[in-house]
């Protein structure tokens, strides 16, 4: 028999994509770059945007931010609800400002109906039990219409990112190569994945911003595969020693589901001598799951991931 669930729209934000993937976005700082040629190997080709900032002359180098659900980020006219991260805003002020060193988006389109099996963590899902895994592969996020498009493959996606995108980019651009100049960032199901691709590719990125994070990993408040992310995070925990960890979430809508989650994580990582200087996890008291909450809030990441040397001697 299928598991149905009927999910509310806020949780399905990004899973839909943009109304158009062919028209690009408006942004009103910095300038976006729209590239059709980035190799995909082993997942779905996608377009791929390049949001540059004012300061971006294409000799300065300057860091990576990779960012999940990137038909998101931009320009709310295109997005299926009418939200964005205002990812352009925020961070051009930011730069402007001095208040973050200058760093370029690379915005990743979500793979639509795949989106689930794109970034739901492979490596925990594989630990579950098979009636535990085809449970989840039963789910209908509407009616005739499955959570799981396909087969977890998150570890293709992580490769994805690694092999192709950021060779692609350093191709492409001035960029500093370093890992601890390249980010992952995204919300939701896109905080899952970020905070993965990092415990799998330790050498290559140097933190995770992690909104939002969907521990439940299902729809619902309590499931199993949190133990399974818990467990897998405890014994990637020495790899991730010297990178950086943002965590944050809200109280309202799917984020209520959040708290006693992210506080268990906390507490893992306050258990494993991780360096209080290293990560962080704030929480917002009446944000709900969506892109204007996110997008509310999105200075503080940045602030912390980014942080210029003259903004850090003044704090």
């Amino acid at each position: 028999m299928k598991h149905r669930r009927w999910f509310p729209a806020l949780f399905l934000c990004a899973a839909i994509g943009a109304v158009s993937a062919s028209t690009l976005p408006h942004v009103s700082s910095g300038r976006l770059v729209r590239h059709n040629d980035v190799p995909a190997h082993g997942v779905p080709e996608r377009t791929i945007d390049v949001w540059l900032p004012s300061t971006y002359d294409g000799k300065r180098q300057h860091d990576v931010l990779i960012m999940h659900d990137g038909d998101m980020l931009f320009d709310a006219r295109l997005t299926w609800n009418n939200q964005e991260w205002q990812v352009d805003e925020v961070a051009g002020q930011l730069i402007d400002a001095g208040h973050v060193r200058p760093f370029i988006v690379v915005a990743v389109p979500n793979a639509g109906a795949a989106r689930h099996a794109e970034y739901f963590p492979q490596q925990p899902f594989m630990s579950l039990t098979v009636d535990t895994q085809q449970a989840l592969y039963d789910v209908q996020r509407d009616e005739n219409v499955p959570l799981f498009a396909q087969p977890v493959y998150s570890d293709a996606y992580a490769t994805y990112l690694v092999k192709d995108v950021l060779p692609y980019i350093e191709q492409h651009y001035a960029v500093n190569t370093a890992p601890s100049s390249r980010i992952l960032a995204g919300s939701s199901m896109g905080g899952l994945i970020s905070w993965y691709t990092l415990t799998r590719y330790p050498d290559s990125f140097g933190g995770a911003i992690c909104m939002s994070t969907h521990w439940p990993g299902a729809m619902q408040p309590q499931h199993p595969a949190f133990d399974a992310f818990y467990t897998y995070l405890q014994a990637h925990l020495p790899t991730l020693k010297d990178k950086r960890l943002y965590f944050d979430y809200g109280d309202e809508t799917i984020d209520a589901w959040y708290p006693p989650l992210q506080q268990r994580i906390d507490n893992l990582l306050q258990a494993n001598d991780i360096p209080a200087t290293q990560w962080t996890s704030r929480y917002f008291a009446g944000a709900n799951h969506s892109e204007q909450a996110w997008a509310a809030r999105l200075d503080v990441p940045l602030r912390w991931m980014f942080a210029s040397a003259e903004a850090s001697a003044t704090r």
